[in-house]
This record gives structure tokens, sequence and C-alpha cells, in this order.
């Protein structure tokens, strides 16, 4: 057996096993942690034990107290005097009723019962003329009578408010509950009310100011929540509460507990309007803090309440001290109201409601007054600061914004996300029930509202701007910390219904501005002030303001417009033309005759203007968009273009031009080169993404007057086009970024838009009709590719889409062939036609045959014998759909078909031989109608709806109702314009209405399962992102070509010769001879000989592919000719597929001017070789 081992011993004196240092102190420093958790562990477990012996004693030594009480209270035959109540009766009480139960329970009911029997003797005290019985007379008694006594008020105050704040009266069996609640109340407004205190003498008043402000000045504090639990109970209430009257002791006990609540509510108000000069020192900011914050932001508060409280919260001590703080103190205050959105509201969305905005429906309604509750004789409460509450909501509502804006990034990131999860785990039924309850609810909050979208709310702030006085009762004194307020400002009005308008589209975008809209447009000079300010702002301000002096800066940034500028505005209204007159001179350079040259209806003095330059209607101070402009200038324009464009939607044409109003003609073409100006360079700039309430009010503005010129011209061609004229892409880079925008768009993800994609998609009409069209072509041309890409067949060849077609059945055969091809149409078709002798027709098809086709079958469904479509009375006689298709029975089908043939055409490039009515191709563009269309299609029925408008008389003799009768074939159709609308009658109230309402129903309803069926079929080939580079004039060019006749120089300089031709050949120049001696009608008719289409290339004949050419076929003929002899027999023939005229060699025009006739009448084209 080995030795053991011996024993190392190191050199220090230490083992060899020895660990080393660092792990020596992480071994002393986990010993230490163990032993300072052991000592933790054990404080924390005495700790434990004291609190919970502590608790248990004290419970049992409550209950004992409450028993030895309720004894003492129920067989009591000791005289009740203010120190026995202090000593016997409130000491036990306020321990077994605060420490075990009340604080952190809920009310119990032995509890309840204890309190009900000491509220009543308390009270049944309080009321005693005898000073030794009145419990209040230790309030004015000895120093320690006063301690004890504030310090057991103090605590039945914050009982009596833990029981109002459990009160709720939507529970059944809280009878008991609402009755503790009355005597709580009825307590606390005695405690704090020493008129009410029956031993009160002069001697003594001081003290018990005293007494009874220090008692004030602890309900008021944040440590006792007083607004709080007012809060909690008023929110309880039904907001119908002031009109629901019911009857009885239950009705009673409701009101007292409001109103009392209300009472303590405003007893701090009181105390600090009092100008004592005592040691009782009343934090006043932090009351009206706490009042904002927990009391106005309670949903529906003022309608919670019955009505005969309304005055004292409405009274200007409580309003303007709640206005003063809410501007001095609105960085705290907005800081603490969203945590209420977080803490609380049952049965709400703070989401979509947030504290904030109900804090400005209830300012608004505690601003206002009314006589009777109606709505009528509102006006604004007596005493009102204007000036302050204008701020007041300006702040508001700004606030209220940057939350709307702040929910909807949230919203959009959590449906982001939600989309993500809804891709990966399958679709997700949305809460349709929420969705519903929210849209209830903004819905509600916009009736809150209702005084912003009242004439009489502007009028009377604006005629308070044109005076000195702006307070409506002048005995309050001003704040010297709101001195910086100045007076009260046009600008701040913009800037106050800028907002609302923001909030109320925010709330409903359809319909909730409607309202507001309407107020502001028929608002007298309203909005010919806004123009005025903006006028001297952008056109007026460059030329004498500098940088520290530049009009438009509103109140809310510490500067004003100046006074200078208001006189000017004043005589602005009074002499509005000539001053207008003098401006626009000195812009253009023109004279007052040349500036007063648009007096007709038609305007078509607008032609004048096209040799102007771009760069007088290239708005300078607007050049960088929204983002280079400043706040106050964005307000005005916004609040403007809203307001401008609800007016255009109802101005009709006689307003607009020839009565001019609200502005004169060069006034509008100011507008409209300034919101040009703005918004392509807004979108260019920064793609539209910033100020996009001002981008959106600006662009539906500046598209209303855009159509409106295109109807009947004002501007010049150069204004719409004077923003892009430096700036312009190339057309291959526009078509693709314009694609890039047509992907997102269908993506979903706006954010990748570029900048110039929407300004196409936007605004299109800043670029020449010409580029507009070559975009056309080349996304026409992407799109090919891209399906030569995916193998499909797109040129004549093998694997066409082959059809035969009858001379005498076209529509029918190709209906029947066509028609479910859908999109699939975009690919070539190989057309053999069948003479009406039952013949195959000769000749092949590479691409003449079918443009033929797609002509003679347009040529004959669009004719209005053939029941599909019928022509306007007006001189250019437009097709618009027969409300009788309906009928057919496949009339929907047919109508559906032609949509596609329409698109084929557009696709490859055929022009057809008809133009469509304007209000048609406006439902093709998905754009609305409206009344003035009506002249484009039935003059009559407009002449007799504008002098309905303009009738002086009594409506009712008229004997109208809300229907229109509808004529088809067998039959006559009364159509009602509203439900119920045959017993409606048209009075002069309503007129308005029913004139919008039949032409509503003439332009856009009739027509609307119509245009629907076709829009389908043309989307099958055209996408709608291309069709919106197009107004509806410039759609019908697109698809016809314009004018009925050819130009016969540009078709010679784009004219090839071939087979021994040349441009000096005889029987060539006698060609071009006797092509000028055609009338228009048969040289187009020369022209769909040759080429299959009756209508020359919509930008030239240097567009035409392939180019026209003339082709030599030689003929023997004798040289005597010339002077009278036999000439060539021979017809010309065509090659449809190559533009290719084969002409013999005609010696005498007399010969070839027949032949050609002949030729061109016979429709034929192949077969004449």
């Amino acid at each position: 057996m080995a030795e053991p081992r011996k024993k190392q011993v190191s050199l220090r004196g230490a083992s060899a096993q020895e660990i080393t240092r660092d792990a020596l102190l992480e071994k002393v420093s986990q010993e230490r942690e163990l032993r300072n958790y052991n000592r933790r562990a054990s404080a924390a477990a005495l700790f434990i034990q004291r609190v919970w012996r502590r608790y248990s004693v004290t419970k049992k030594i409550a209950v004992q107290l409450q028993e030895e009480w309720e004894a003492l209270v129920n067989h009591h035959d000791v005289l009740m005097t203010s120190r026995w109540l202090s000593c016997s009766l409130l000491r036990p009480f306020l321990f077994f009723i605060i420490y075990p139960t009340t604080v952190h329970q809920n009310l119990r009911s032995r509890n309840m019962k204890c309190m009900l029997t000491c509220f009543k003797i308390l009270l049944e005290s309080i009321n005693s003329t005898v000073s030794q019985k009145n419990f209040c007379s230790l309030a004015v008694g000895t120093l320690d009578d006063r301690r004890t006594w504030l310090y057991q008020a103090k605590k039945l105050i914050s009982v009596c408010l833990f029981i109002l704040s459990e009160c709720d009266y939507t529970c059944a069996g809280e009878q008991n509950t609402i009755f503790l609640t009355t005597l709580a109340m009825r307590l606390v407004v005695a405690l704090t009310d020493p008129k009410g205190w029956k031993i009160i003498s002069s001697e003594n008043i001081r003290d018990s100011d005293i007494a009874v402000k220090e008692l004030v000045r602890f309900t008021a504090s944040g440590k006792n929540h007083l607004y709080s639990h007012i809060r909690r109970y008023i929110i309880k209430l039904d907001p119908q509460f002031a009109q629901n009257r019911k009857s009885g002791l239950q009705m009673e006990d409701h009101f007292l507990i409001t109103a009392s609540s209300i009472t303590l509510a405003l007893r701090p108000f009181q105390v600090i309007k009092s100008n004592l000069n005592d040691s009782i020192l009343l934090d006043a900011q932090d009351v009206v803090e706490q009042y904002c914050v927990f009391l106005l932001t309670i949903p529906w508060f003022v309608q919670r309440l019955p009505t005969v409280l309304l005055p004292a919260l409405k009274h200007k001590s409580i309003v303007l001290q709640c206005l003063r703080n809410l501007l001095i103190s609105k960085e705290k205050i907005f800081l603490e109201m969203p945590k209420l959105d977080q803490s609380e509201i049952t049965g709400f969305c703070p989401q979509e409601i947030p504290a904030v905005g109900w804090a400005l429906a209830n300012i608004i309604n505690l601003a206002i007054e009314s006589e009777n509750d109606s709505a009528d004789s509102q006006r604004f409460a007596q005493g009102l600061d204007c000036k302050l509450y204008v701020h007041v909501i300006i702040t508001v509502a700004e606030n209220l914004l940057a939350c709307f804006q702040a929910v909807g990034q949230t919203e959009k990131g959590n449906h982001d996300c939600q989309s993500s999860i809804d891709d990966s785990r399958g679709t997700v039924d949305p809460d349709t029930c929420g969705t519903e309850r929210i849209g209830s609810l903004k819905m509600s909050y916009i009736d809150l509202l209702k005084p912003v979208h009242q004439q009489w709310h502007l009028t009377t702030l604006l005629t308070i701007v044109n005076k000195d006085d702006f307070i409506l009762e002048s005995d309050t004194s001003p704040d010297q910390s709101l001195e910086y307020l100045g007076r009260l400002e046009l600008l701040d009005i913009v800037y106050f219904y800028s907002y609302m308008l923001r909030i109320f589209s925010y709330l409903n975008p359809t319909l909730g501005s409607l309202p507001i809209l309407n107020m502001l447009s028929f608002t007298p000079g309203f909005l010919v002030t806004l123009w005025g300010a903006l006028e001297n702002s952008i056109f007026l301000g460059k030329n004498h303001t500098t940088e520290d002096d530049k009009p438009g800066i509103s109140g809310v940034s510490g500067n004003q417009i100046d006074k200078s500028f208001q006189k000017k505005q004043r005589r602005h209204a009074k002499d509005a033309g000539n001053k207008w007159v003098t401006v626009l001179q000195k812009i253009t350079g023109k004279s007052s005759a040349d500036v007063d040259c648009m007096h007709s209806f038609n305007c078509s003095s607008s032609s004048s203007y096209d040799g102007d330059s771009c760069d007088i209607w290239d708005i300078e101070p607007v050049r960088l968009g929204p983002q280079g402009i400043s706040k106050d200038i964005s307000c005005l324009l916004h609040l403007f273009c809203a307001t401008y464009s609800h007016l255009l939607l109802i101005l009709d044409d006689v307003e607009f031009y020839e009565k001019q109003v609200p502005f004169k003609l060069e006034q509008q073409r100011k507008v409209a080169s300034v919101l040009n100006t703005l918004v392509y360079n807004g979108f260019s700039h920064s793609n539209g993404m910033q100020n996009v309430p001002l981008m959106d009010a600006a662009v539906r503005c500046l598209h209303l007057l855009y159509e409106r010129d295109c109807r009947h011209p004002f501007c010049s061609p150069s204004l719409w086009l004077s923003p892009a004229k430096k700036s312009r892409p190339p057309i291959a880079a526009a078509s693709r970024a314009h694609e890039v925008i047509s992907t997102s768009l269908r993506l979903g993800d706006a954010s990748n838009i570029p900048g110039m994609g929407s300004v196409i998609a936007t605004i299109p009409h800043v670029f020449p009709f010409e580029e507009r069209v070559l975009m056309f072509r080349e996304f026409v041309k992407l799109d090919k590719d891209s399906r030569r890409m995916a193998g499909e067949v797109a040129r004549p060849g093998p694997g066409s889409i082959e059809i035969v077609v009858r001379r005498g059945n076209i529509v029918e055969d190709g209906f029947r062939q066509l028609n479910s091809l859908g999109s699939k149409l975009k690919s070539c078709i190989h057309v053999s036609f069948v003479s009406e002798c039952g013949l195959p027709e000769a000749g092949l098809d590479y691409g003449g045959l079918s443009k033929e086709f797609l002509t003679d079958i347009s040529k004959t469904a669009f004719d209005p014998e053939y029941g599909l479509f019928f022509q306007t009375s007006t001189s250019e006689r437009l097709l618009f759909p027969n409300a009788a298709a309906r009928l057919k029975g496949n009339g929907i089908q047919m109508i559906e078909f032609l949509g596609r043939v329409v698109g084929k055409a557009l696709y490859e490039g055929i022009l057809l031989d008809y133009s469509f009515s304007h209000v048609f191709v406006q439902k093709l563009l998905g754009r609305y109608s409206f009344l003035d269309e009506l002249s484009t299609l039935d003059p009559e029925l407009y002449r007799n709806l504008m002098y309905l408008k303009h009738y002086d008389g009594d409506v009712k003799d008229l004997s109208l109702d809300f229907t229109v009768t509808e004529e088809l074939p067998s039959k006559r159709v009364v159509i009602e314009l509203k439900p119920g609308g045959k017993d409606v009658a048209v009075t002069n109230e309503n007129k308005l209405q029913y004139i919008h309402a039949i032409a509503d129903y003439k332009l856009n309803r009739q027509i609307l399962p119509l245009a629907n069926a076709f829009y389908r079929g043309l989307v099958d080939l055209i996408s709608p992102s291309w069709l919106s580079l197009f107004n509806a004039s410039e759609f019908n060019q697109l698809l016809s070509g314009g004018n009925h006749d050819i130009d016969v120089d540009d078709l010679r300089n784009n004219t090839r010769y071939t087979g021994g031709y040349s441009e000096g050949s005889r029987t060539v120049k006698l060609f071009w001879e006797v092509m000028a001696g055609f009338e228009p009608k048969e040289r187009c008719l020369v022209l769909k000989f040759v080429t299959s289409c009756s209508r020359a290339p919509l930008l030239g004949f240097k567009h035409l592919k392939p180019p026209f050419t003339i082709h030599k076929v030689a003929c023997d003929v004798p040289v005597w000719a010339l002077i009278g002899g036999q000439d060539v027999d021979r017809l010309p023939s065509a090659s449809t597929c190559y533009n290719t005229l084969k002409l013999p060699t005609y010696k005498r025009p007399s010969t070839l001017r027949a032949k050609l006739l002949y030729a061109i009448s016979s429709n034929a084209g192949f077969e004449l070789s």
C-alpha cells in the first residue's frame, strides 16, 4: 500500500489547496448578500406582523367601539351638547368608520346605518339656534375647540366625498345609498356655509369665515381629491338628466345631490373671489387646474346637469378663471388630461374622443347661454371675454388635433401589425359592434359643437373684430399675464374655424364638416374678407413688407395683422372691383379695356390670354408649397379653400360668369393661380404629406375651378401650365413615376409615392395635353411589353384571336365572339369579314381589318337608331346612354361590351368617329356632376331650373313635388327624388334642394347603372390611372381626335412614296390637288380607305404608324391620254395594314378624282385590287 501523500506547504505558510483571490472575494460577497437578505427578511416579517397586529387590534377596537356607539346613540338620555357631539359621538364614529372599512372598501349596510344616524344628529345640531347644542359653535370657540372642530370637519368631509363618489343611480336597490348621499351632501354644504349656521353673530362672524375658509382650503387641496370625487359622481349621471322630469322624492334627492356637488365644486372659487386679507392662503391656480382637469373633461358635462344649475357654472367669475388658467397653465393641464383617459372611463373610448376633446365641447357649451333652451336665442354668456374664449378654443383644439394625429399613427401601426398577423394566421372578423358604437359616440360629440356652426357665433366674433371693446361686459379686470393676447383679430377667427373644420372632418370624414361649411359659405362678406387678407399677404405684402414685418401673423404666435391692412381691408369691401382691376393691370400689364373683356357667358375672350407669360401665374410666395409659407397663411388658405370649394358646388354659371359673385373673374384667376402653384409645389417638394388638411382643401378647390374652366374657360391656358413650365420631367420619367404611384396605391402604401407621381395623379393639367397623350402611349407601350414578356400575343400572327364578322351583323357577331374575353381583348385580333352577299371578303388582316372592324362596330352600336345611346340636343350632338337600354334583354351587357370596344380602340391608338357627353365621361373618370353640367345634356331643363331658382313669387303656385317622370318606350314612370317625395311640395324654402335633387337624378343617379357597366368594360383594357390624366373634353379628343377634317399639308409632309413614286411625280401632284379640293367629309373617307380610320392621329400624321404611303401601280396608258384620250381604267386600292394607298398612274385630275371617290364610297379595299 502506497504511503499517504504528505501535505504540501507553500512558502507563504498556507495550504497548497487554497482558493484564488477572486474566488475568495466572490465567496465573501455572496455570504454578505445572504446575511443582508436574512436581515431584510426578518425586518419584513416583523413589519408584516406589526401591520397585521395593528390592523387586527384596530379592527377589534373598531368593532367594539361601533357596538358601544350604537348603544349610545340608540339609548342615550344625556343632554346633547356640542362637546358631547365632538367627544362622545364623532371621536368613536370617525375611528370605526374611517380606519377599518370606508377608506379601502365599499359601503357596508351596518356602517351606512351608523352614518345615517350620525349625519341626522349633526344636521339637527347645526340647525339649532342654541349655541351649546350647535356643533359649529366649536368653530368660533376656544383655540382647542377650533382645532378639534376643524379636524373632525375635515374627516367628515372626506367621508362624505367618498360616499358621493360611490353613489350610482343606475344600480338597482340603491335607495339607501341615495338617501345617505343626500344627508352627506347636506352636511358638507352646511359645514362650508357659515351663513347657514344659526349661532353666528357680528362678534364671531370673522372667526367663522376663517374656519370655513380653512376647511374649504383643505377640501380643495389635491390630497382630498374633491374634484375627483365629484367627477366620479357626475360621470354616472344620465347625459339627458336635465330633460328627464321624474316625480317624487327620488327626483328631489337626485337634484339635491347634484346641486350640492356643484355647490361644493364652486366653493373654492368663492374663496378666491373674496378679498379678505387673512392668513388663509388658497392656491387659486391649483384649484382652477383641478376644476379644468377633472370637471371640464367629463363627457356631456353640461348635458348631465339640471338646467337650473348651469347659470352658476356659466358665471363670468367661474368661466373667466378657467379660461385664463387654461392659457397660463396649459402645459401642465394638457399633461394631466391624458392620465384620465388611461385610468377611467368605462363605457367610453378615449382613443376616439380624448379628455381634451370633452374639455373643448364643455367650454363651448359653458360659453353659450340661451333663453328657454332655444337654439334660436343662443348668444355668448354675459361677461364673456370673447378674445380669451377664442384663444382658449384655439389652444384646446390644437391639442385635440395633436391627439387625433397620434391616435391615427398608432392605429396605422396596429393595422400594419394586424395585417401581418392576419396574413400568417388567417382573416380576423372586425368588431362591427364596436365600430357602430364609436360612430354613434362621434355623432353625439359633434352635436355638442352645434354652437360653432351657427351663424350668430361667427357674426358676433366678426363684429367684435371691428370694435375696440371686445368684452361683452367690461367690468372684469384684465389679467396682466395675458396682455400679449392683444385684441381679437380676424386671424384669430381664422384659426378658430380652421381647427374646428379639421376636427369635424376627422370625426365624420364624409359629412361632418358640412354644417360649418354651410354657415361659413353663406355668411355675407366672410369669404371676400378671407381673400382680402390672403391678397394682402401674398400679392401685395411682398412689395412693401420686410422680413420682420410680414403680414398675416396671428395673435396666437404673438404678432398681429397691422392696422393699416385692416383699413385697406375695409376699403376693399367697399371698392373691391376697382381695386382688383388695378392689381391685375399691374401684374399682367393689360389696360382696363383688356381686363374688362370677360362679359359673355361663354367667356370666349379667354383665348386672348394665350400669349401671356407663364411667369405671371407662377406665384412666388407659394413656390415652396405649404412648407414655404407661415402658419398663419396656411390657416388662411385652408379655411378659404374649404369654404370656397363648398360654395363652388352650388354656385351656378350665371352667378359665376355673369353676376360674378363672390369674386370678379380677374380675382378668380388669381385664386386659381395661387392654388395651382401651391398644390404643384406641395406635391413636387414633399409628396403632399406636409399639412395634409391644407393640401386636401386646396386640391379640392383647384379641381372645381379647373373643371369649371374646362366647361367655360375664364383662365388663360398658360395659367394651368405655369408651375411646371421650368421643372417638368421627361415623358418617360413622368410615366414611370405615375406607374409607381398607381402600384403603391393598389398596395395601400402611400409612403413610396414619388412627388412627381403625386403631381401627375392629382393635377395632371400642369402638363400640356400633348405630353399627357405621350404619357398615355408610354403606359400602353409598357403594358404591351410586360404582356409580351409574359408570353401573350401582342402582334398579328399565329396565336391571334380569330373572329368572323358579317357586315350586316357586325355588333351581334362581335358581341358574341369577343365579350367574354375581358382583359384578354388586349391581345391581337384577326378579323375576317363576310360581305352582305354572304361571301368571304378578300384580304389578310395584319392590323388594318381589325381597325376597320372597331370603327364600323362603334359606328353601328353608337348610332341612336340602335337604341343603346342617344345624341344630346346641344349643337355638338354628343353621345349619352339611353335609359331605355336597361329594358333590353342584354342591354347592360351590350353597354359593357361597348366599353371594351372603346378600351380596345384607345389601347391600339385607333380613333373613332363619335364623342361622348361630358356628363357621361365624368362618370367614367370617377367624378361627380353638378347642376351647371346639366346645360350640356338638357339645356331646356337647365333653363327651367334656373328660372325656378330665381323665381320671385311663391313656388307653391307651380304645384311641384319631389318627383320626376321618366319616359320609357312603353310607359311613363314616376320616380321619387327622396323617400315620400310625391307627398312633399316644393316651396321657397326647399326649392334649392329640389333643383339639386333633379340635377343629381339626371346627371348621376339615372345613368349610374349604365355608366358602371361601360366603365367595367373600359377598365378591362385601360387602367383608371391612365384615364385620370385627362378631363372630359380631352378624353373625347383622345378617343376621336377632335376636328372632323384633315390637315392636307401635315399629311403631305409626312407621306412616304414607294414603287417608283416621288414627291415630284405627276400623279402624286394630281393626288394632292384633288385632296385639297375635296370636302372635309371626303378627305376623311380617303383616310379611312387607306388606314381604316377616318380621323387624323391626335398629335399629327408624324405619329401615324406605319406612315401614310402612296405606292405606284404602273399602267400602260397612251400619251394622248393627257389631252383627252382614254385614261387608266383601274381603281385605286389600299392595304390598310400598312396604311398604303396603291395609286395607278392617272394622267388627268378628273379621272383621279372620279376613281378615288368611287373607291372610297364602295366600302371595299382589297377587292378593288
